[in-house]
């Protein structure tokens, strides 16, 4: 029987460049027997926040639950009863976006304990894909990326990045009301055309990968 993996889309947009990475992971996990079961954050019915440090999970019973009960809960039940993560985010102004936020608060944070002896009580450790799509320089935010990586590793598994950096915002940049002249459309749609199909195909060898693990 194939490995239950769970994919998270804590982008807005879901026909563009973050999603697409996180479909052809999804793909690639398929294509090993994997089933995947699929989360949009921005598009979850129930409304939901980052963690608001109840400390509930502190308690033993609770021990490595969220008992914050919203429009996470589902997501975070699914990735503790899965045997992998595709996680992607687009990055906005420098950071990741809120909603990867708010996952990534509850996701940690259950499982820390502030003890120094075991300070993760995270007993299921799984593979993590984490992917982040950028208009920026592929190697701009790799320190804030590898940032990420040791924690998501520390606490909820072994896990690879995939950046995908000088990405194409929009279809057609003269579209616009105003001139964005901090970009060079041609530029932008050559790397889309040219680099942006190959990030694809890692992403699917990733994402086949990680259904091994």
């Amino acid at each position: 029987m194939g490995k239950s993996l769970v994919a998270v889309n804590a982008g807005p947009r879901t026909k563009w460049n973050t999603n697409t990475l996180i479909m052809e992971a999804v793909k690639g996990a398929e294509s090993q027997g994997a089933i995947v079961k699929k989360f949009d954050l921005f598009r979850l019915e129930e409304k939901y926040t980052g963690c608001i440090s109840c400390f509930g999970c502190k308690k033993e019973k609770f021990k490595g639950h969220c008992i914050c009960r919203d429009g996470l809960t589902p997501v975070l039940d699914a990735i503790r009863e899965s045997d992998g993560l595709i996680i992607g985010s687009p990055n906005y102004l420098s950071e990741l976006t809120a909603s990867f936020r708010a996952l990534y608060e509850r996701l940690i944070f259950q499982n820390l304990t502030y003890n120094l002896e075991s300070p993760c009580c995270n007993e299921h450790l799984i593979p993590v894909l984490f992917i982040m799509t950028s208009n920026a320089p592929d190697t701009m935010y790799l320190d804030m990326m590898q940032n990420y990586q040791q924690t998501l590793c520390r606490f909820v598994g072994p896990t690879e990045i995939l950046i995908s950096g000088d990405t194409l915002q929009l279809k057609d940049y003269s579209k616009t009301d105003w001139p964005w002249t901090m970009f060079d459309p041609e530029a932008k749609q050559k790397r889309h055309d040219e680099v942006f199909p190959q990030e694809c195909r890692k992403a699917f060898e990733m994402g086949a990968a990680l259904a091994l693990k």
